[in-house]
């Protein structure tokens, strides 16, 4: 059932709580917190079925925010940057902001010069969902209309947060339509497991992939899968792949193709951050993870740095289906029929090593 509630914290079991955090184009917006026996804790909101904050131990057992965000909603309803948000209808970029089914042509909200990207204007990030706390979850729901940013159908979007004794953060995409259309959704977190201002630098990188799309200055697949080559993370540190002396020299906005195909969950990718010990091991049914290494982070509001945000304060691994695959009939179908229900997942494992 979805429970109304005022200013006050209301515990609900498996150590949910919730306040009203404000309001947005007319609806109660909520924070809710998930506390594990550990003391660990993720925050969350029902504006963009956002994560708010990841609050872990490092290995002195000292506890951090270890995803970049805001301390209010307005902060959310003012950024540009998706921080923690929902990405939909379709996550990344799609060429031409125009896509064809059946022969119909469907033309989107550009929004990304001649392109749509993570669902144009006024998408999923920016959308106050319903929610329903569950004995050991939350979930949100979204009703999108037949032509909600230029999509066909009327599709229905369950996201089920769950946190674990064992700290792991599973996000469990499900959608039905009424009419054929595609779908791509992900999570926007920005990590930083220092939880200092000092970028992301530090961070050891591993994405279990070999190969990555081919795509041009747009960010848009030309269709080619190419090895990864110098792109590839193997456990390397960010500042060895990015950086010569104090200058940045490369940027990582890649799609990269998993080694494991299967839609099965998988490790996609791994961070560890030496000085605090913490490490994200990331797991998915999807196909593909983009590593984003946060180039265009900006704000004015402050952040968790008690500064706004600038460019390499936080890491984006965002699984999802490719970029740009209504428009390659050869990558991975991101087509959803009725009658079929869109079931993916991502789970964050946070851990520590000395």
């Amino acid at each position: 059932m979805t429970f109304k509630t005022n200013s006050t914290m209301i515990q609900s079991p498996a150590a949910i709580s919730y306040r009203q955090w404000g309001d947005h184009a007319g609806c109660p917006v909520y924070l809710f917190r998930l506390q594990n026996a550990t003391g660990a804790y993720v925050e969350l909101t029902n504006y963009g079925a956002t994560v708010v904050s990841v609050v872990v131990a490092d290995k002195d057992g000292g506890f951090d925010n270890v995803v970049l965000g805001y301390p209010a909603l307005n902060d959310y309803v003012n950024d540009t940057c998706y921080l923690g948000a929902t990405i939909g209808r379709f996550a990344n970029r799609i060429g031409g902001a125009e896509f064809t089914l059946d022969g119909t042509a469907y033309q989107l909200h550009a929004n990304d010069g001649p392109n749509t990207n993570h669902g144009g204007n006024a998408a999923f990030n920016t959308r106050v969902f319903d929610y329903e706390l569950h004995d050991d979850s939350l979930s949100f729901t979204l009703h999108s209309e037949d032509g909600d940013g230029g999509f066909p159908g009327n599709l229905q979007l369950t996201v089920t947060y769950r946190f674990t004794d064992e700290n792991e953060l599973s996000i469990d995409f499900k959608a039905q339509t009424d009419k054929k259309t595609v779908a791509n959704f992900t999570n926007h977190a920005y990590f930083n497991l220092s939880a200092k201002g000092e970028g992301v630098f530090g961070h050891a990188v591993k994405v279990y992939a070999d190969n990555m799309l081919e795509v041009d200055e747009s960010y848009i697949p030309n269709g080619q899968i190419k090895p990864a080559g110098k792109h590839a993370f193997n456990g390397e540190s960010l500042e060895s792949k990015m950086m010569i002396g104090d200058q940045v020299t490369a940027l990582f906005n890649d799609c990269y193709v998993l080694t494991d195909a299967a839609k099965v969950l998988k490790p996609a990718a791994e961070l560890i951050e030496k000085t605090s010990g913490r490490t994200l091991k990331v797991y998915t049914t999807y196909p593909s993870v983009m590593v984003y290494t946060g180039d265009y982070l900006n704000g004015e509001a402050e952040g968790n740095f008690k500064r706004p945000y600038k460019p390499f304060d936080g890491l984006c691994l965002e699984c999802q289906y490719y970029p740009d695959s209504p428009n390659h009939p050869d990558f991975p179908s991101a087509e959803l029929h009725p009658g079929e229900e869109y079931h993916e997942i991502i789970v964050y494992k946070f851990g520590t090593v000395n």
